[in-house]
């Protein structure tokens, strides 16, 4: 109680990840470390293609641009959980809850209209190789990333000036790590079931369609794969795609149940292990699933490393 005496009446508690886990401390320093591979990984990652001219390419190019939205993504929530732990506080202020929402909405929707373009690049390059560089030229390449970008941010806009606009009655605890959307909904003494509807249709535009157009890449692309007669050029593109849709299942399929399925259904423990998925554990394994498995990436690394013991 003396904890909450001292928090402002606008300011929201958050209970944090899995409140009655309890080795709570255990698992945010297991975060924390998560957070600290994410960061290396995609900051080598996007370093890597920005100094590697032989990765100047539209895969690649995408690819930076999906590390940078992974390196903020993690870093909206993580950092504050961490935080707030250490310092044994709770509290998050009304306007800080809200561009927290922001961002974990705006990067979350972008990071679903790139993986869609990414998934249009593979099978340009491979059902259509020869007219690739026509089609994904960098022009294109640059509307990508500034649709990616700001088609995540003015739906994040809305969302958020009108998620947040709903009276909170009672204590302002949100039984979550971070100012997630659904989270923050829930505390509402208002009916949001309208409005819930609303981000349902939302989440169509920007969750079941992208997913929908990515499986119908991938299906004239495995399509086209099967028919290659090189078993090496067979062998790259199916690892290509695989790594792609191994990053797209980890991330839409749980943001699927989120923000597609009622409330009611699930409980906030699901809610928090879920979110888990698609705001921390993705962006780690992002720049590691696609490193590990492409050997241009991993040559340009061992290019750098080289050059640096030769230095010395």
């Amino acid at each position: 109680m003396a904890k909450r005496n001292n928090i402002s009446t606008t300011d929201f508690i958050l209970l944090g990840l899995f409140p009655e886990f309890q080795y709570a401390s255990l698992l945010v320093y297991l975060i924390l470390l998560v957070y600290l591979i994410a960061l290396t990984g995609n900051s080598i990652l996007t370093f890597l293609i920005w100094l590697d001219v032989h990765l100047h390419t539209p895969m690649y190019f995408l690819l930076s641009q999906l590390s940078l939205i992974d390196l903020f993504y993690i870093s909206s929530s993580v950092p504050k959980m961490v935080i707030n732990h250490s310092l044994g506080k709770h509290s998050i202020s009304f306007i800080g809850c809200g561009i927290q929402m922001f961002f974990c909405l705006s990067l979350g929707g972008a990071e679903c209209l790139l993986l869609t373009f990414m998934s249009y690049d593979r099978f340009v390059a491979i059902c259509n190789p020869l007219q690739y560089t026509v089609i994904m030229n960098s022009k294109v390449c640059l509307l990508i990333a500034v649709a990616s970008w700001t088609g995540g941010a003015l739906n994040s806009l809305i969302q958020t000036i009108y998620t947040m606009h709903f009276p909170i009655c009672g204590l302002k605890e949100i039984n979550h790590f971070f100012c997630e959307m659904p989270a923050v909904l829930k505390l509402s003494c208002e009916d949001t079931s309208d409005y819930e509807m609303v981000v349902f249709v939302v989440s169509i535009i920007f969750i079941l369609i992208p997913f929908n157009l990515i499986i119908a890449s991938y299906i004239q692309i495995f399509l086209t794969v099967l028919k290659m007669k090189s078993p090496e050029g067979r062998n790259k593109a199916l690892a290509t795609c695989s790594s792609h849709l191994t990053v797209v299942s980890l991330y839409l399929g749980p943001g699927i149940v989120v923000y597609m399925t009622p409330g009611s259904s699930h409980t906030p423990a699901l809610d928090q292990g879920l979110s888990v998925f698609y705001t921390i554990l993705t962006p780690m394994l992002n720049p590691i699933i696609y490193s590990l498995r492409n050997k241009e990436v991993v040559g340009a690394l061992r290019k750098v490393l080289r050059k640096k013991l030769v230095s010395k």
